[in-house]
C-alpha cells in the first residue's frame, strides 16, 4: 500500500516552469506504477503523464514534448517537470498510483489517490 502526497503547484505565467513532486509512503513503492492525473475548473480528471516500475514513460499529447515524468525510488517520489506552460494546463494534478493497470490512462485502474495541488497558468 501507499499514499501519494502531492506538492508543487502555484501560479505562474504562460511560457514558465514549475516541477511537481508525489512522496508515497510505503516500503512497495517500487513495484508501484505511478501517474499524474489532473481536473479542470468543471471538466473530468483526465490522464496526463506515467511511469513503470522499469521507467518506461508515457504521456497524453497534448504535454508531449513540454512535460517530463521521472521518478527517484530511494526518495519514494515521482516527479513532473512541466516547462513551457499553457493558460489551459491551469487544473488540479493529482498523483496516482497502480498495480497491473490494462489501460494506464484509466482513472479505476488506480488504487491510491494523492489529494491534488492546484497549478494556476495565467496569460
Amino acid at each position: 500500500q501507499v499514499q501519494p502526497v502531492e506538492s508543487g503547484g502555484e501560479l505562474v505565467q504562460a511560457g514558465g516552469s514549475l516541477r511537481l513532486s508525489c512522496a508515497a509512503s510505503g516500503r512497495a513503492f517500487r513495484t508501484y506504477g505511478m501517474g499524474w492525473f489532473r481536473q479542470a475548473p468543471g471538466k473530468g480528471r483526465v490522464f496526463v503523464a506515467h511511469i513503470t516500475r522499469m521507467g518506461d514513460t508515457f504521456y497524453t499529447d497534448s504535454v508531449k514534448g513540454r512535460f517530463s515524468i521521472s521518478r527517484d525510488n530511494a526518495k519514494n517520489t515521482v516527479y513532473l517537470q512541466m516547462d513551457n506552460l499553457k493558460p489551459e494546463d491551469t487544473a488540479v494534478y493529482y498523483c496516482a498510483a497502480e498495480r497491473g493497470a490494462a489501460d494506464i490512462t484509466i482513472l479505476r485502474q488506480y488504487a491510491y489517490w494523492g489529494q491534488g495541488t492546484q497549478v494556476t497558468v495565467s496569460s
